[in-house]
This record gives C-alpha cells, structure tokens and sequence, in this order.
C-alpha cells in the first residue's frame, strides 16, 4: 500500500485525540480499509474534511483507503507529499467532482458551534440553513431558538418556537421544542450562562453511572434525550446508551433509530446499531431501510449495513432500489466493503450503464485490479472501457502500469488511449509513458504523452526529455 500522506495523517491524528477528550469507551473497529480507491472518492472525502471538528462517524466510510489515493496525487511529481498545494489540487478536484450539499455543510457548522457555546456564530449559520428551506430547516430554526435561549434572549427564542410550530406543524423537533420551552420557563426568563462546562461535566457523570449502575442511568439518559440539552450532550448521551448493551437500552436505541423523536438523534443511532450491533440490530436496520421515506436515513442504514458487514441487504437494494442515489451508495458501499464477487456479478447481470459505471469505480475501491481489468477488456461499450481504464489509473502502479499499457496498445478507442495515458501519469509510470512515447507513430498522440512527461519529476522522464532535446 502507498504510504500516508502527511495531509490525511494531520486529519486522523486531529480526529483521534477528539475521540479520546470526548468518548474514552472503546469503539468497535470497522472493516477493515480497502487498498486502492478511486480519487473521485478521495475528492468527495476531502471536500467535506474541516480541521476544527469533532469525531463524526459520518466520514468513517468516505476516509476509506483515503491514503493510498491522495498519495496518487503525490506521484504526479509536481508536488511534494503533504504540501499546500497538493491538498488545493484535491480540494479543486473535489469541487469539481459533484455538487455540495450546502444546507447540510451550514447545518454541520453550526452544531459545532453550539457545542463550543458560540451561540452568536451559531445563530448567524442556523438563520442560513433556515432560509435554504429544505429537510433541515425545521431543526434550524429549533437549534435557532435554543441558541437565543442560551444566549439570554428568552423573548426571541419563544418567538422562533411559535415559528416552528406555524411552519411546520408535523414536524418531528415540536417535543424537542415543547422540553425547550418548559426549560425557559423554568428560568423564569432570567440571562443563561453558556454552561458548556457543566454540559461537559454531566457528560461525563452520565459515562460513570451507566459504568457502573446502567439500570440506573438507563431512565436518566432518556430523559437527557428528550430534554433541552445541547447536540454535543445529546450525542453522548446516545452513545452512552448504546454501549451499555442493556435490553432496555437497545428499545430506546431502536426507538430513535425509528425516528421517533430528534431527527438528527436518528442518524446517528442507525449507525450506532451497526457499531454496538447484536445480531437482531440488522433486523431493526432493514425494516427502519423499508419504512422510512427519508432518503438521507436510507443512505446512513446502507452505511450501517456496510459496518454490520451485511453485503446481501447492500447487495438487493444496488439491484432493485428505484432511487438512482440510493443505488449508487449500495454500489459504493459495496466496494468499501471489498465484495468483489457481488460487485461482478451485478455487472454481469445489469442494463443501466450508468450502474455499471458506478460498479465499475467500486470495483477500484475493492482494490479488485484484476477483476476490473478482466471487466474492461470484454465491455463493448467504450465509455465504460474508459470508466474501467480511468479508475485502474488511480491504483496500484505495479498491478495496473502494464494493463494500462496493454490498453494503450490494443484499444483502438482514442478516448481509451488517452484514459490509459492519464491514468500513467496519474500512477507517476514515466517508464512506461516513455516506452509508449517512443512507440507512438501518430504526432498527436505522442504529443499527448511528452506533455504529460514533461510535468513529472523524474529522472526517467528528465533523460528522455533531454533526448528529444538532441
């Protein structure tokens, strides 16, 4: 494997030690990371990786093989491992690679802000997500007035809950907000001082006590759930509660997961019932994946599929999902999962070229090198003969640099040609590119591979540069 990249190593040791300032129970390790992924994934990855932030499961399966393909950028010779710049070459690639979910990067942003007590910060980015509309705009406006709460403004924050409640009369925050009005009430309007450190402290009183008596603690963290507590509290409170494994702490688990109470408490329960997962946890998963409309909840259960190591429900629902997004995450998580037999047989047997497509990038997340080049050769379809070249280009160089090579030679697809020359380039093969260089009759083509040597900082493509200097 390509070693890491100082950029990637920064973000998992910034992770880690907030991990462990945060949540010093031990977590369930996940399976186990795939070789080589496609940079396509790194991008999306690296798109959404902030540097002030605390432990979010929710990039656990995006991280996936991150080093290897980021290090891919590295080879290119025209920067060196970790820099600036090679980190905004990602970030451009990323930008460029889909579109972002801004609604939901405002949302993020403003939770951390609410769990660092910077009620101002996080009121300005919740107005934001609230004028987007959208899935998330009832929460905004919820977190609005908790936000406002704390910061003393009793007045404004009742007048956000009304809001709330003109607006969005199912939605599933009106518990949360009715807990929030009482707990003003009860302060009799008088100025709330932040308390982040009390927050913290009874964190970590809730942790001692579930330790120790978990029947008592069981009762005390529902309540902590339906209160008026903070993301940061309510998360940990969650998490508590999963790790404890008591019966009755895996209804209340299933309970949320379901959805019924705070919306954002279910995601991260569906995921919590694949990290602290018994067997029957996957039940609860599939029907929580057949009942909900929700198609983010949908997308976190695939995910907690993935962590369950559950490849057949990933499996059915890449191959009858009617939702495009829905399918293409069953595919990608296939992938992360390294099911290579599952992956090839749903080539072999689907119609929809852009799922075949979406097979073929998971094929590389797998680190199948062999089974995609296999895939490439007897695809008749040249735009996917390029997909599969494309994708071989972001993997291993002594696996994949003669196939691309191959490719080159025999395919008679100028489009495939080209892939086979990037994906060279990418791996950093000058050897190759100047065999093929050398080879090459047609101007144009030879053309293409010298401008690509002649980016690389290596003695290879130096001395052939020299030679074509003679």
């Amino acid at each position: 494997m390509v070693k890491h990249s100082i950029l990637v190593g920064a973000a998992i040791v910034v992770m880690a030690a907030s991990a462990a300032a945060q949540t010093p129970a031990p977590v369930p390790p996940l399976p186990p990371a795939p070789p080589h992924p496609p940079l396509a994934v790194v991008a999306e990855a690296l798109a959404d990786l902030e540097f002030d932030f605390d432990l979010d499961f929710d990039i656990a399966p995006a991280l996936a093989g991150t080093n290897a393909a980021l290090a891919s950028l590295e080879v290119l010779g025209l920067q060196e491992p970790g820099t600036k710049e090679s980190a905004k070459l990602a970030r451009e690639m990323a930008e460029a690679s889909r579109e972002v979910d801004q609604a939901t990067r405002e949302y993020n942003r403003a939770t951390r802000a609410l769990d660092r007590a910077r009620y101002e910060e996080a009121l300005q980015a919740f107005e934001k997500v609230a004028a987007m509309g959208g899935r998330r705009a009832d929460g905004a406006l919820y977190w609005q007035a908790y936000a406002l709460s704390r910061l003393g403004q009793r007045a404004e924050a009742l007048a956000k809950l009304q809001d709330l409640q003109k607006k969005f009369p199912s939605s599933r925050w009106l518990n949360d907000a009715r807990a929030l009005e009482l707990a003003m009430k009860t302060a009799s309007g008088q100025t709330v001082s932040p308390q982040a450190q009390d927050e913290e402290l009874k964190a970590m009183a809730l942790r001692s006590v579930m330790l120790n008596d978990p029947d008592r603690a069981v009762p005390m963290v529902e309540e902590m759930l339906k209160g008026a507590s903070s993301p940061k509290v309510k998360e940990q409170a969650l998490f508590v509660l999963a790790q404890s494994g008591t019966p009755q702490a895996s209804e209340i688990l299933a309970r949320v997961a379901r959805g019924q109470g705070n919306p954002d408490l279910q995601l991260k329960a569906v995921r919590y019932l694949a990290m602290f997962g018994k067997p029957e946890n996957r039940s609860v998963l599939a029907e929580i994946y057949r009942s909900s409309p929700d198609v983010e909840v949908k997308r976190h259960v695939m995910q907690a599929f993935m962590m369950a190591g559950d490849r057949d429900r990933l499996l059915e629902a890449a191959k009858s999902e009617k939702s495009p997004e829905l399918r293409a995450e069953a595919v990608r998580q296939l992938g992360v999962m390294g099911a290579q037999a599952e992956l090839a047989g749903l080539y072999g047997t689907e119609v929809s070229a852009e799922v075949r497509r979406q097979v073929l990038q998971a094929m590389a997340i797998s680190g199948a090198s062999d089974k995609l080049a296999a895939l490439a050769k007897a695809e008749a379809d040249a735009a996917l003969r390029r997909t599969a070249v494309r994708n071989l280009g972001m993997m291993d160089s002594k696996k994949t640099g003669d196939v691309l090579a191959q490719f080159y030679r025999d395919d008679k697809d100028p489009g495939v040609r080209k892939a086979a020359i990037q994906g060279l380039f990418m791996q950093g093969n000058a050897g190759a590119l100047v065999a093929l260089a050398r080879q090459e009759k047609d101007p144009e083509l030879r053309k293409e591979i010298v401008s690509r040597l002649s980016m690389m900082k290596n003695k290879e493509a130096m001395d052939y540069m020299m030679e074509l200097l003679k």
